[in-house]
C-alpha cells in the first residue's frame, strides 16, 4: 500500500468528518440568527478561500487538516457595530449557544448513523462464526466449546458473522460479565447452550487478538502449503520461489499447512529464512528474506505468494448481513449508540487506570488504518467513517475546556447560577483544557512511534 494512497484516504475522511461537524455548528448558528465570519476547514496558511453568501462568509481550505472552526460575530473577539449586535454570538440566549455548540457533535452522530445506515443496506460481508479448536487454558476452553460448532446468538442476539460475534462478546467483556449465554449449533444441528465466564479478560487485552484471548479460533479450511500464485513485485519471487512448490520446513521446522508458513513469515520482517521446498519431486532449499510492512500499526513480514485454496468451501464459511432501509435505521441508531457507550467506557477505564494509556491512537494509526480500509473496499472504508465519527462526536462531548463539552458544561454552569462563569475562571478553563489535551496528544503521537519502531 502506498504512502500516497494512505495520505489521500486519511485526507479524505478527515475532511468530510471535519466539515458536517463544522457544518453542525453554522447550520445551527445561522437558524438562530448568528452571523457567521468564517468557516474553515483545516489550520494555518489557507489554501482555498472564498466569500458567499449575503453575510459575506469567508469560506476556507487550510494548509493544516487537522481539525476546523466556524467563527462567528461575538464581542469578546472584537469590536461590532451596532446594527449586528443583535446577531453576535455572546448576545444569543444560553439555550442558543448551547443549541448551537451542541451541533457540531450531533452532526458527527448523524453522519454515523447515516453511514451505518448505508453499510446496512449495502450489506456487511464476513465469515460465519464457525469455531476452530478452542486456545486451552482459556474462558471458551473451560466452557467446552468445541470445533465445528456455529455461534448463533450471545444473550439472545442474534450472531451472524465474527464481526457480530466479536462486538458482541466485547460489550460484555467490558462489564467482566461472569456468566454469558451463548447458544450454538452443532456439526449433528444440535443446539447448545453454554454459560462463558468474561470476568478473568483484563480490559488491556481488548485488542485485535481479543477472540484468541477468550479462547475462540475461526475455524479455517485446511489449506496445504502449496503455491498457486507469486507476485513478481515480491521477495519470494526474487528469492526464486516457482509456483507448484510445497513448502516443507522453514529454518528446519516442519510446515504442516499454509497458516503455519503464513505465521512464520509474518513474525519475521527483514530476517532470512530457510525453506525446504519440494519441486518437481526433488527437494531444493530457497533462501527468502520477508519484506516488511504495517498492519494495524504492527510491523509484520511478506513475502507475495498465494496459496491454492477450494474455493467453494471458503465461500461457504462466507455470509453477507443486509436489513431493509426501514430495519436498517433502527439498526444505525443502534449501532451508533452502543459504538459511544464503548468509547465512553474505555475512555472512563483509562481515567481509573482499568486500561492502558497504549490503547490511544494519534494521526499516523488513524491515517494507516484509514489507508488499510480504503484499499478493502467501499463498505470497510465506510465502516472506518463511521466508527472516527462517533468516537470524533464522543471527543468533543468531553467537560474539557476548549473543546466543545467544556464550552456546554459552562453553559450548564450558567444555566443553574443565572450568570456566566467570570473571564478569569474560563481563562483558567483553557488553560488546563490546552494542557489536558496537549498531554492526550503527547500520548497518542507516542503510541504511534512506539508501534512504527517496536512493530
Amino acid at each position: 500500500m502506498s504512502i500516497f494512497f494512505t495520505i489521500i484516504s486519511f485526507v479524505v475522511a478527515l475532511g468530510l468528518l471535519i466539515t458536517f461537524h463544522e457544518f453542525g455548528h453554522y447550520l445551527v448558528a445561522r437558524w438562530n440568527g448568528v452571523k457567521v465570519l468564517r468557516f474553515s476547514i483545516g489550520f494555518g496558511q489557507p489554501i482555498f478561500r472564498k466569500r458567499w453568501g449575503k453575510d459575506q462568509t469567508e469560506w476556507v481550505v487550510a494548509a493544516i487538516p487537522l481539525g476546523g472552526y466556524v467563527r462567528m460575530l461575538d464581542e469578546t473577539e472584537g469590536k461590532v457595530a451596532p446594527a449586528d449586535l443583535p446577531r453576535a454570538f455572546n448576545r444569543q440566549s444560553v439555550k442558543r449557544r448551547f443549541a448551537i455548540v451542541a451541533a457540531g457533535p450531533i452532526a458527527n452522530f448523524l453522519l454515523a448513523i447515516v453511514l451505518y445506515w448505508l453499510l446496512f443496506i449495502l450489506g456487511v460481508s464476513g465469515m460465519k462464526p464457525v469455531l476452530g479448536p478452542t486456545v486451552p487454558e482459556t474462558p471458551a476452553a473451560f466452557a467446552r466449546f468445541e470445533a465445528g460448532e456455529t455461534i448463533v446468538s450471545i444473550e439472545n442476539e442474534a450472531v451472524a458473522s465474527w464481526q457480530d460475534a466479536r462486538w458482541t462478546l466485547l460489550r460484555y467483556a467490558i462489564d467482566q460479565a461472569p456468566d454469558i449465554s451463548i447458544e450454538t449449533v452443532g456439526q449433528n444441528g444440535q443446539v447448545i447452550l453454554r454459560e462463558l465466564d468474561l470476568s478473568t479478560v483484563h480490559p488491556d487485552e481488548f485488542d485485535e487478538n481479543f477472540l484468541g484471548t477468550i479462547g475462540f479460533n475461526p475455524y479455517q479450511p485446511v489449506i496445504e502449503p502449496i503455491i498457486a500464485e507469486v507476485m513478481p513485485d515480491g521477495s519470494g519471487y526474487r528469492a526464486g520461489l516457482l509456483v507448484g512448490d510445497e513448502i516443507l520446513a522453514v529454518n528446519g521446522n516442519e510446515i504442516v499447512n499454509w497458516v503455519e508458513l503464513v505465521h512464520v513469515i509474518r513474525d519475521n520482517p527483514d530476517k532470512y529464512l530457510e525453506m525446504d521446498v519440494l519441486r518437481n519431486n526433488q527437494l531444493v532449499s530457497v533462501g527468502v528474506t520477508p519484506e516488511a510492512a504495517s498492519e494495524s500499526g504492527k510491523k509484520i513480514g511478506k513475502i507475495g505468494i498465494m496459496p491454492k485454496v477450494d474455493q467453494a468451501e471458503f465461500e461457504a464459511l462466507l455470509v453477507k448481513v443486509t436489513y431493509p432501509a426501514g430495519t436498517a435505521v433502527i439498526k444505525a441508531v443502534e449501532k451508533t449508540w452502543e459504538t459511544s457507550v464503548l468509547t465512553l467506557q474505555m475512555l472512563s477505564k483509562m481515567i481509573t487506570g482499568d486500561v492502558s494509556w497504549k490503547n490511544v491512537s494519534g494521526p499516523i494509526s488513524i491515517a494507516d488504518y484509514a489507508g488499510q480500509s480504503a484499499q478493502m473496499g467501499l463498505v470497510s472504508y465506510l465502516a472506518f467513517l463511521a466508527l472516527i465519527s462517533v468516537s470524533l462526536g464522543v471527543l468533543n462531548l468531553l467537560p474539557i475546556p476548549v473543546l466543545d463539552g467544556g464550552h456546554l458544561m459552562y453553559y450548564v454552569i450558567e444555566m443553574i447560577r443565572g450568570t456566566p462563569l467570570s473571564e478569569k475562571a474560563m481563562m483558567i478553563g483553557q488553560r488546563i483544557g490546552l494542557a489536558m489535551l496537549f498531554t492526550l496528544m503527547t500520548f497518542a503521537i507516542y503510541n504511534d512511534i512506539n508501534r512504527l519502531i517496536i512493530g
